[in-house]
């Protein structure tokens, strides 16, 4: 399947792996990579620029295919050194990234100069059309299902597509909420050139998380997501736990008076240990409305190529009957 999309990356499918903290590891991206697809490392998972530099290193042994790098840029107290971080992406040769969080206006130029294509993450219209006025090459649009920061408009993927498509010149890919082939065929048909799967990623073999965090997310359904942090206007769409209780209570009991210090025990730090360590209740994790939709762990090449045969039956064979 050729969209603008596989055109622009160099991939074979329209199939993108979103950024993850704790689970855009080499690994990960490689994986996705060799199925087709364009794997992402996940930047500021990485402490520094130079362990950066020596993931993707790590990358290229496992695959010769185009991958890229995750870099979300968001105001923090202790900022990451992003200088560093882009000179490593440029330097080690990557020729894909995906921004995410605040306007990247100002990192742009130099990807651009390096001959890097970069796709943001947008989860309104407006936002999407600013990241094609600065010269963004594509945009991955987030609907509400997302796991993750959906923003805080709370418009779902079935309005959201459309309208992207309505306004933008630029190619994007359709994100959250995307598992199947079924909705790769529904993306291409309200104007996406491809998808972005982010959590059910997660749930594959190659995924470098504890196996806890697999079997969680098998045995949750589309009703067990909750957002959190809405108070703060910094919502994010996460998987039901206890502590993610805990914190809702506290939203609750603490109404207009909360602050992100009341409840830094339950989102603060707490992806090593839940990822890696498969506390399963440590925090709160970024997860997708989509579990409801993810009843096995294949292996990303099986994931990708399931995909793929679902979407050619169906374009081929129950929408051509229709004609």
């Amino acid at each position: 399947m050729k969209t603008r999309i596989t055109e622009l990356f160099g991939i074979e499918h329209p199939i993108v792996q979103g950024g993850m903290h704790f689970v855009g590891l080499a690994e990960m991206a490689a994986a996705v990579s060799n199925a087709g697809g364009l794997g992402i490392i996940t930047g500021l998972t990485q402490r520094t620029p130079e362990l950066l530099a020596k993931e993707i290193a790590r990358c290229k042994e496992m695959t010769d295919k185009p991958f890229g790098v995750n870099l979300t840029f968001l105001p923090a107290m202790n900022q990451p050194d992003y200088p560093g971080y882009v000179k490593a992406i440029i330097d080690s040769g990557v020729k894909a990234v995906e921004t995410a969080g605040n306007n990247p206006a100002k990192w742009l130029p130099a990807l651009k100069e390096a001959g890097v294509k970069v796709i943001h993450k947008c989860t309104s219209v407006r936002h999407s059309l600013k990241a094609e006025s600065i010269g963004c090459d594509a945009v991955s649009v987030d609907g509400f299902e997302c796991g993750g920061h959906p923003g805080e408009d709370d418009v779902p993927n079935f309005i959201l597509l459309p309208r992207a498509a309505e306004e933008l010149k630029i190619p994007f890919v359709a994100s959250g909420g995307v598992a199947n082939g079924k909705q790769l065929v529904a993306a291409l048909a309200m104007g996406a050139e491809g998808i972005n799967m982010g959590t059910r990623f997660i749930a594959t073999k190659e995924a470098p998380v504890h196996e806890n965090v697999k079997q969680a997310i098998l045995a949750a359904s589309e009703l067990d997501t909750r957002l959190v942090m809405r108070p703060l206007r910094n919502t994010e769409r996460v998987l039901n736990n206890v502590a993610v209780e805990r914190l809702l209570e506290k939203e609750k009991a603490l109404g207009a008076n909360l602050k992100f210090e009341d409840i830094i025990a339950e989102v603060g730090g707490v992806y090593p240990r839940i990822m890696q360590d498969g506390e399963m209740d440590a925090g709160a994790w970024s997860c997708g409305m989509v579990v409801g939709l993810i009843h096995d762990i294949p292996t990303c090449k099986e994931l990708v190529d399931n995909i793929m045969a679902e979407a050619d039956a169906i374009i081929r064979g129950r929408l051509a009957q229709f004609l």
